[in-house]
């Protein structure tokens, strides 16, 4: 009888989830309904909603959210970006590759998909389609360039995954960098060869002491940059120290440097981003006791069973990173990683996947789903923000989306390009 009752709660909530309801409410009813129908008391469930977010960790959220919006605001963002170009300018496709760049460095400051999108793609998109790029494709650009967003250190979804599956946020960052680095490189080769062969974009002559002046203006984002890894990587700062150094030189440096930040703009910015905060530490609250739920339902186990028929390490490996990216096509990263870390990581580590190498596996395919349909949010960003359709970004993008997938089983194949920086 409970069975049955589970599975229609389990089908309702999918009919909410289809008409378009918050996955916030999605989720916490489902958690509810399950608890009721298996005897898990709701008292238990409002002392778990409270624990699930008292963790120091977690402070990193906002913080790094904040730290976005505003090397947007004080003009850093557009420097890095100005000087992305004036390295790449002299290739075929110099200034898309310019803006998958400039995502990478925007992504090493601020840690968020979609804000990579909205924020290098705000800034050059039009630049490209005045540079005679098609539209569609200078959208796609910008879209693919934002999956870096979670993945190049800081990554707010790292910290997420770090919290649930009890792994150091540190080694996280740092296990990110160089996959996220060849997935820039990797989107960088796809926008070389398709621009050359459809003559996009205006070659420039490579100027030395122009790019130079660029990276004298984007010094800014450098030290930013710096601040993050070098506090992390040397341990000087914990994770959340490293967000809150951060937060408080971009705020220093657009009022008083750049002094494109004004304090009337602040009010502004700290709601911005305190509604983002908003929408996802619930989710992360009601995460923890879904995971306990799905803990009395013997959830892991009967995967774990499921899995262990294929047999062989890289079988029940890839069947994992396939979960992972069908769950991505029809889910934004956050709650994909809540309900599928996990169940997927324990399995991954009983066949002897390093839970940091699996970590950066499952969201570098959590970051393939921002860009793949039914969802890909990504792309409704970049057609939000362009007015281009949907469905043509989704065609244009998927260039991108085979690179990404070619990379994502290259760093499968070999642990130590996410491992090796964990090796000093």
């Amino acid at each position: 009888m409970d069975g049955i009752l589970i599975t229609l709660i389990s089908l309702g909530v999918t009919g909410l989830f289809i008409l378009g309801i918050p996955i916030f409410l999605v989720i916490s009813l489902w958690v509810i309904g399950v608890s009721l129908v298996i005897d898990f008391t709701l008292a238990n469930v409002g002392v778990t909603l409270y624990e699930g977010l008292n963790f120091y960790g977690l402070l990193a959220l906002p913080l790094f959210i904040l730290t976005g919006d505003l090397i947007n605001a004080a003009g850093i963002a557009k420097r890095l970006s100005d000087f992305a170009y004036s390295c790449l300018s002299w290739l075929h496709g110099g200034l898309g590759m310019a803006s998958l760049g400039a995502c990478g460095l925007f992504a090493a400051i601020s840690g968020s998909n979609s804000a990579t999108t909205a924020t290098i793609g705000g800034i050059m998109h039009p630049e490209m389609t005045k540079g005679n790029y098609d539209s569609k494709f200078a959208a796609a650009t910008v879209a693919a360039g934002g999956t870096v967003g979670i993945i190049i250190p800081p990554s707010i979804i790292f910290i997420v995954y770090g919290f649930m599956m009890n792994l150091p946020i540190g080694d996280l960052f740092m296990a990110g960098l160089i996959p996220g680095i060849l997935m820039v490189v990797a989107m960088q080769l796809v926008c070389y060869f398709i621009a050359r062969k459809n003559g996009y974009g205006v070659l420039k002559a490579f100027r030395f002491k122009h790019a130079v002046k660029m990276g004298m203006r984007a010094w800014l984002g450098f030290l930013a940059i710096g601040i993050v890894l070098w506090g992390i990587y040397s341990g000087a700062f914990s994770p959340t120290e490293a967000a809150g150094m951060t937060t408080g030189f971009c705020l220093l440096a657009g009022v008083l440097v750049t002094r494109e930040l004004k304090f009337s703009q602040l009010p502004t910015i700290l709601m911005r981003s305190g509604q983002i905060t908003g929408m996802l530490a619930p989710l992360i609250a009601v995460s923890v006791v879904m995971q306990q739920v799905l803990s009395l339902l013997g959830a892991k186990e009967f995967l774990t069973e499921l899995l262990g028929l294929l047999g062989g390490y890289y079988p029940i490996l890839f069947a994992c990173l396939l979960i992972v990216l069908l769950a991505g096509t029809v889910l934004e990263s956050l709650p994909n990683t809540i309900i599928l870390a996990p169940i997927l990581a324990p399995i991954a580590m009983s066949i002897g996947v390093d839970p940091i190498h699996f970590a950066v596996l499952f969201l570098i395919g959590d970051a393939i789903g921002f860009i793949t349909p039914p969802y890909g949010l990504n792309l409704y960003v970049a057609s939000s923000m362009t007015g281009i359709p949907y469905l043509q970004i989704v065609k244009a993008v998927l260039p991108y989306l085979y690179a990404l997938m070619a990379t994502w089983a290259l760093v499968a194949f070999i642990p130590q390009l996410s491992l090796f920086m964990l090796s000093f």
